[in-house]
């Protein structure tokens, strides 16, 4: 990934045309016209793009540039020369906004497989992996989605790094959802950066504490080409206050809609930096935080890193057209609209596939011979919930059979590996085996 070309000073453009009258006054009237083809652009895109007829590109700039400064609004979160982060409300933000507040929060109804609390842990779970994984491939991780997935499902222990970090990122997503009434501070942040690097850490006391005065953290590519070098350590105390009095709405004193606000402070962590290590997932999982404190429940399914990390370079791309354009956050929050959008319909994708590959396999059942109708029609009613526990007595009665047909029928599933069985006092009970839909995928027809 490159570094964005620095868009041209405005004073500079200014002070070149501010003795011609006539142009400048053009140049004033062209700041009222829409934004180039309807986008938000960065200096790096709009010079490739024609400007309007009779202009530079270094005139048409400095128009869109006028006509942005009027609308900023600034927040707490300042650089390291002090100045001011600030953002701006434009299209097609407020119907990104209203499109996430009709899906993602309030009183929506939620999709019946998520409200389903047979199924809802199956889509719970399965947006917690993906997250885990994700997010720590964008920080290095290079253990494959498969044995990731094993891992965890099993429980069996981490054998490296990566599956270390991809772990505790499972188990801090985990948390977050319990952490979501509390209010964002100093030791909440830490609490959570240490959930996040336990273990993979080289130095096992950075876990949780901000980087020390000695400690020279930067963010550059392989060849060391230099991309951000965060505020000095001496800085954190106060800037981490500062972040978690926007995060809990003390700040600023005007309205921010709270989608915004949790991504700004996604931002606002990984600007800081105030890690040795772990910062990038610690400020996904704040966002994460934030999503669900103000309401928007659908996030607890839903994977934002499994978008980024399909286009990682736009993702450092939206923090760099925004350290390189006058702090203006509005780069980044379009961009992360843009990955909040796409992991809904993703979200929205894979629940359809999966209702109809149940469907695909209840079909699929009815041509099953080694089964018969009974044994049918209860692997059917597993599928739709899986932590059911059926008894032989409940399958007796269910077909009206004896109890020793009731009891041949749960065995044979059980010796098939559809079903897994365990006895409490003088009762067995059977529950539907993890791996059920692969399993019958292979049964033959």
């Amino acid at each position: 990934m490159r570094i964005p070309k620095t868009p041209p000073d405005f004073n500079t453009i200014f002070a070149r045309f501010a003795k011609n009258a006539e142009r400048l006054g053009k140049i004033f009237q062209m700041a009222s016209a829409p934004a180039a083809k309807g986008k938000y652009l960065h200096w790096d895109k709009l010079r490739h793009c024609p400007p309007p007829e009779g202009f530079s590109h270094e005139q048409w700039w400095f128009a869109l540039k006028i006509q942005r400064r009027n609308l900023f609004k600034p927040i707490t979160l300042r650089d390291k020369k002090a100045e001011p982060f600030r953002h701006l409300v434009v299209d097609p933000i407020p119907e990104m906004l209203h499109k996430i507040d009709q899906g993602a929060g309030g009183s929506i109804a939620m999709p019946d497989q998520i409200a389903n609390p047979d199924t809802r842990d199956q889509y719970y779970i399965r947006s917690l992996i993906q997250e885990a994984i994700t997010s720590s491939q964008l920080e290095g991780a290079v253990t494959t989605r498969k044995i990731a997935k094993e891992m965890i499902r099993t429980g069996r222990p981490p054998q490296d790094r990566s599956e270390q970090m991809i772990l505790n990122n499972f188990k801090t997503m985990q948390s977050i959802g319990k952490m979501k009434d509390k209010s964002l501070s100093k030791e909440l942040v830490s609490e959570i950066h240490r959930f996040i690097t336990e273990k993979p850490l080289d130095d096992s006391t950075a876990a949780g504490r901000f980087r020390r005065t000695d400690e020279r953290i930067v963010v550059a590519d392989m060849y060391n080409e230099l991309f951000h070098e965060p505020p000095p350590a001496d800085q954190l105390e106060k800037r981490m206050a500062a972040m978690c009095d926007f995060a809990n709405g003390a700040s600023p004193d005007y309205f921010i809609h709270p989608v915004i606000r949790s991504i700004i402070l996604h931002f606002w962590l990984a600007y800081d930096h105030p890690f040795v290590d772990g910062n990038g997932r610690t400020a996904r999982a704040l966002f994460y935080w934030s999503m669900l404190r103000n309401g928007f429940w659908l996030f607890e399914f839903v994977s934002i890193s499994q978008i980024i990390h399909s286009h990682p370079a736009k993702y450092g791309r939206a923090f760099l057209y925004t350290e390189t354009d006058d702090n203006d956050l509005t780069y980044f929050v379009l961009y992360h609209l843009e990955v909040i959008e796409r992991a809904i319909k993703e979200l929205h994708r894979y629940i359809k596939r999966k209702t109809k590959r149940l469907q695909a396999i209840e079909s699929q059942l009815r041509g099953v011979a080694a089964l018969n109708h009974r044994q049918r029609d209860l692997i059917s009613h597993a599928l739709r919930h899986p932590h059911h526990r059926y008894t032989i007595k409940s399958h007796q009665i269910s077909h009206n059979v004896v109890y020793q047909t009731g009891r041949l029928d749960l065995l044979d599933l059980e010796n098939r590996g559809l079903l897994t069985s365990n006895k409490s006092g003088r009762t067995w009970y059977f529950t539907p085996a993890n791996d059920l839909e692969e399993k019958l995928a292979k049964l033959p027809l």
